[in-house]
């Protein structure tokens, strides 16, 4: 069974990923299709956008003769994944409680 992944979520795996250190967009794209099957052509905008929010920095390196662009994590993109983790886990227990039956009735 797989399950849809939120933009949200989404922003917090691409912000995982490079708080791991600076990557390139390929590698990145590979390493998070590896473990969550999301495409390219998915992540690169996020990628964009989360660098015009101020939460990650790019840089061109050379490599093999062309440039390779390079992804760093930004101060506010640290913070953003740090309450990121802390909403996940809340989220996540909750999913638990529910599919457990754990759920209070509120209506009485």
């Amino acid at each position: 069974m797989s399950f849809q992944i939120s933009g949200a979520l989404l922003d917090a795996c691409v912000l995982g990923v490079v708080n791991t250190g600076d990557t390139y967009g390929y590698d990145l794209t590979q390493r998070l299709q590896s473990k969550i099957g999301v495409s390219e052509s998915t992540l690169y905008p996020v990628m964009r956008r989360l660098q015009k929010e101020g939460m990650l920095h790019t840089y061109d390196m050379p490599h093999a003769g062309r440039n390779r662009r390079y992804y760093s994590i930004t101060e506010n993109g640290r913070a953003a994944l740090n309450q990121a983790i802390i909403n996940f886990e809340v989220y996540c227990g909750n999913i638990k409680d529910i599919l457990k039956g754990e759920v209070g009735n509120d209506t009485e």
